[in-house]
């Protein structure tokens, strides 16, 4: 009696299921099938070294630095890892990721990734099909365009699946067939990401600068289940949950480590001593620059210290009590 019962309420369930999951032939009245779940709202996409990006710019900010320009280059992928289903494993937005911490680090930009539309107006502009906002053609000026200093190239070159990997498999019952029996299992795995770019002065090409990060990324998963007879009925439960930490997000926060890296030496100032100053809007600093551009650490050869750049705790938001210390600058 009991076995007819669950299966009528089965096959009740299967039933409204089949009905949720169909749509109106013709839609709905205005138009749709269907809306779509969710309605998160829109968020910043920090990394822990956005806020040291931003501090690092206030900081020049309020002291009046000017940095050289800078141009983003290709940074390709070059792992080559790649499915038949998911296509490329790793972001292809490398360059895109440079070219949003540079901004955070208040760097003066040029645009050298994506040329297309200034070259055909300026084509057009050349062929007098091109007119400004009184109606005048527009003209071409010699040196309206301003040249880059450096020039920053590069890519993804490693992709480490499954560096380590553990876990546990638990199961507890009685003999008999009649008693419940319980299990449990637990997964962990580490992969990493790596990364090497190298700063160009675009004049003489010469590399003036080189750096090369890696992150690891961890996995998890838990999952429990309880299995019993029931008079001559069978009870299977189980659930779980696995979480990955997100492999694009490494890649943009070892970009922004590698920025803020660079960026400290194109203002040729020290990340540690721009987050833990005084607030710029209450007028804790004075201008002592007057304004003019600030003299790289790179024409001067004097790169960062090779040890400092290897401090895990540099420039992080939660492990460097520099960045902690500054409220004012939080990329949120």
């Amino acid at each position: 009696m009991i076995k007819n019962k669950l299966v009528a309420v089965a096959l009740a369930g299967a039933m409204v299921l089949s009905g949720c999951a169909s749509t109106p032939n013709g839609g709905g009245s205005d138009g749709l099938y269907a809306r779509p779940i969710g309605g998160a709202p829109v968020t910043a996409n920090p990394t822990p070294y956005s806020e040291a990006l931003v501090c690092l710019a206030n900081y020049a900010r309020s002291q009046g630095v000017r940095s050289p320009r800078i141009a983003v280059g290709r940074l390709t992928d070059y792992t080559g890892r790649a499915s038949l289903e998911g296509g490329a494993a790793v972001t292809q937005g490398a360059s895109l990721m440079a070219i949003s911490a540079f901004a955070k680090a208040g760097i003066r930009l040029v645009e050298r990734f994506d040329t297309s539309v200034s070259e055909l107006e300026l084509r057009y502009a050349n062929n007098s099909l091109i007119q400004d906002e009184t109606g005048s053609q527009r003209m071409i000026h010699a040196g309206s365009v301003p040249g880059s200093d450096y020039h920053l190239v590069g890519g993804i070159t490693e992709l480490n699946y499954n560096i380590r990997s553990s876990g546990v498999d638990v199961l507890a019952g009685e003999r008999t067939n009649g008693d419940p029996t319980g299990i449990f299992n637990r997964r962990q795995w580490v992969m990493n990401i790596g990364l090497d770019l190298r700063l160009n002065d675009t004049q003489t090409m010469e590399t003036v600068d080189v750096i090369s990060y890696q992150k690891q990324i961890v996995g998890r998963e838990v999952s429990a289940g309880l299995f019993a007879f029931w008079d001559a009925n069978v009870i299977d439960i189980s659930g779980g949950g696995r979480s990955l930490e997100p492999v694009q997000l490494a890649v943009r926060s070892v970009i922004e480590r590698a920025v803020l890296e660079i960026s400290s030496q194109l203002y040729g100032l020290d990340p540690a001593a721009a987050c833990s100053f005084n607030d710029p809007i209450g007028g804790g600093l004075t201008n002592t620059t007057g304004g003019i551009a600030a003299q790289s650490n790179y024409g001067s050869r004097e790169t960062s210290n090779v040890q400092i750049r290897e401090s895990v705790d540099r420039g992080h938001q939660r492990r460097d009590d520099s960045v902690r210390s500054y409220i004012r600058g939080r990329y949120n």
